[in-house]
C-alpha cells in the first residue's frame, strides 16, 4: 500500500485542477501541466486537494502506479506554482558558455563551439561559469540539464567539464603518484 498515495495532494491559492479525456490538468501562476493518466489509477479533485488510488491495493503493479501518479501529480502542482531550477558549472581554463534568446553556445575545450537549443518551456540564464535552467515541469528541467551536461562530463583526473553544482568530482590520481 502507498504510504504517500493515501494523502491528498494540497492545492494552493491560485491552483486549479480537473480530469478530462483521460488526462489532469493543473493550472497555476506560473503556467499549466498536463499528464495522461492510466484507467488502473483513479484520480478525484476535492475542494481542497486531489486524491489518489487504485482499485485493488494488494497487486504490486497497481501500488506501483499509485505512488508514482501521486509523485507526478505533486510535482505539477509545485511546477505551476513554484516551478524548478537545475545549476550546472563549467570548469576549465577558457571554458565559458553565452545565451543568445533560446540558444545556448558552448566553448569547452572542442575545436568547434557547441550550439545547444533550449526546448520550448526552459528558460535559460548564464552567470559566469554558472548555468541555469528553470522551469515549471520538473522532468524536462532534469532532462535539459542532463544533456547539458553530456556535452563534456567532467573528467577524473583534473576535474574539467560541465557538472551539477552540488556535484562532487571524484578525482584520480596520476601516471606519477605510482612512481617512487
Amino acid at each position: 500500500m502507498s504510504r504517500l498515495g493515501k494523502l491528498p495532494i494540497k492545492l494552493l491559492d491560485g491552483v486549479t485542477a480537473k480530469v478530462d479525456n483521460g488526462f489532469i490538468i493543473v493550472k497555476g501562476p506560473k503556467g499549466e501541466l498536463k499528464q495522461e493518466l492510466l484507467d488502473l489509477v483513479k484520480v478525484e479533485i476535492l475542494t481542497d486537494g486531489i486524491q489518489v488510488s487504485v482499485d485493488n491495493k494488494e497487486n504490486k503493479k497497481e501500488k506501483a502506479f499509485w505512488g508514482l501518479y501521486w509523485s507526478l501529480i505533486r510535482n505539477m502542482v509545485t511546477g505551476v506554482t513554484e516551478g524548478y531550477e537545475k545549476k550546472l558549472e563549467i570548469i576549465g581554463v577558457g571554458y565559458k558558455a553565452a545565451l543568445a534568446g533560446q540558444k545556448l553556445t558552448l566553448n569547452v575545450g572542442f575545436s568547434h563551439q557547441v550550439n545547444f537549443v533550449l526546448p520550448e518551456g526552459i528558460k535559460g540564464t548564464v552567470e559566469g561559469n554558472i548555468i541555469t535552467v528553470a522551469g515549471i515541469d520538473k522532468q524536462l528541467v532534469g532532462e535539459t540539464a542532463a544533456r547539458i551536461r553530456k556535452v563534456k562530463k567532467p573528467e577524473p583526473y583534473k576535474g574539467k567539464g560541465i557538472k551539477y553544482i552540488d556535484e562532487i568530482i571524484r578525482r584520480k590520481e596520476g601516471k606519477t603518484a605510482g612512481k617512487e
